[in-house]
């Protein structure tokens, strides 16, 4: 792609572009987005990058960012999905994509029965940890006309102190080679199984923030526990150093090993905030990314890359209860994780807003402070970014795509189409 960075919009740029538009709505702005997406594929260095389709969730966009990645050519690019459930999987094959692969293991019997049925070879590749997974995908899905294609999910945490500290997120117990060849070896006697990938997500390095935000992120009203403690900054970056050394030795040994048993063309690593230093390890054939494209207020925390607010949704000032203070219609949009002020979503433009401590963002209203509040005046839009990325979709039902300054088109998020899958 190789497009120069986007010029972030101002306020004045969005309210002239939504002249039209009543709020609340969400928008995506194509030119950041694909700044945004130029600079991942920058720090990929030639490694293709699976798409989070969780991230993104919006089948239109998903089709223009594949698009991308046919035209750039095989090898390179963008290529595939990760998906999130199986019935959102099926329903894209449906919808003509054929490289899947889910990111969580399934215990939907009926979709697993109706993956059964797909004669064709893009059904998606399904995530297993366990003998638990591979007897409950026989027992609802065997009997096909082809086998099941599987991936192994291996644990990528860090365990420093000899091991009596984990630092990671809880997902599979397959730390090791002899265990991640241990499973292989049980899947290559299963005759309605096929191992066709591997996969390790190194959490604690692609989501986790390593710098404190600036002052002027601060007065927004985005207060992550990191801004508050920058003694940690150094700390983070230290933990990501050794941890992502030790995994790229420990990756190195359970493709090794798990290609005794089977051929594995497949292995995939990495998340947006990890796509530098995933790349550099040779036994990675793919990396997974998705939260880059919207740049979602969560990535201002990063160090090693910056990236151009893209998704953003606005919010109409329908109260002054005060001169300091400015009332929006709804907002309460947390992002998951752990609870705390940087999962609120985060005043964006105008300039100098912060969501009030004391109510923080409601369900049907969220009074923001600051200097600008004293200049909103009833009917004006307020925009703000999620903390996450495509979280913001289950809230709207499209999103407007922003494109050299004027709106270009309107199209449906997965809610917008009827789906619901978490």
């Amino acid at each position: 792609m190789h497009r120069t960075a986007a010029r972030e919009r101002t306020y004045e740029d969005l309210e002239r572009i939504f002249a039209g538009v009543d709020a609340p709505f969400a928008f995506v702005d194509l030119d950041a987005m694909w700044s945004n997406a130029d600079e991942m594929l920058r720090r990929a260095q030639g490694t293709p990058i699976r798409v989070a389709s969780k991230s993104v969730r919006c089948r239109s966009l998903l089709d223009e960012v594949l698009d991308q990645g046919a035209r750039a050519g095989a090898g390179e690019g963008f290529q595939g999905l990760m998906t999130f459930t199986l019935p959102e999987s099926l329903w894209l094959h449906e919808h003509g994509f054929h490289d899947l692969l889910l990111a969580y293991p399934t215990a939907d019997r009926a979709a697993l029965a109706v993956l059964r049925r797909i004669e064709d070879d893009g059904a998606p590749i399904l995530m297993v940890d366990s003998v638990e997974h591979l007897d409950l995908i026989e027992d609802a899905a065997g009997g096909g006309p082809r086998p099941i294609r599987v991936c192994i999910e291996v644990d990528l945490s860090w365990w420093p102190l000899g091991g009596r500290v984990k630092i990671g997120v809880k997902r599979s117990p397959i730390r090791t080679p002899a265990q991640a060849q241990a499973l292989a070896r049980e899947i290559a006697r299963r005759p309605g199984l096929e191992l066709a990938a591997l996969m390790g997500y190194e959490a604690h390095i692609a989501g986790l923030g390593d710098r404190p935000l600036p002052k002027a992120s601060l007065r927004s009203g985005h207060r992550p526990l990191l801004a508050r403690r920058p003694l940690q900054e150094p700390v983070i970056r230290f933990m990501k150093r050794r941890s992502a050394a030790e995994i790229a030795e420990r990756r190195a040994a359970v493709v090794a090993a798990v290609r005794e048993v089977a051929p594995v063309p497949i292995v995939n690593g990495g998340g947006t905030g990890s796509i530098h230093t995933t790349t550099r390890e040779d036994a990675v054939t793919e990396i997974t990314a998705g939260s880059g494209f919207y740049a979602p207020a969560l990535f201002d925390r990063y160090s090693s890359f910056e990236l151009t607010p893209a998704a953003m949704f606005a919010m109409p000032v329908v109260r002054r209860p005060s001169p300091s203070v400015a009332t929006l219609l709804g907002g309460g949009y947390p992002a998951s994780g752990p609870a705390g002020r940087d999962r609120l979503p985060a005043p964006h433009l105008p300039r100098g807003l912060r969501v009030d401590p004391l109510e923080g963002a409601g369900e049907v209203q969220t009074p923001v402070l600051g200097a600008a509040a004293a200049s909103l005046r009833v009917g004006a839009n307020v925009y703000l970014r999620h903390a996450k990325a495509g979280e913001l979709c289950e809230r709207f039902n499209s999103l407007y795509l922003v494109s050299g300054g004027e709106i270009a088109d309107q199209v449906p998020t997965y809610r917008g189409e009827g789906r619901a899958e978490l």
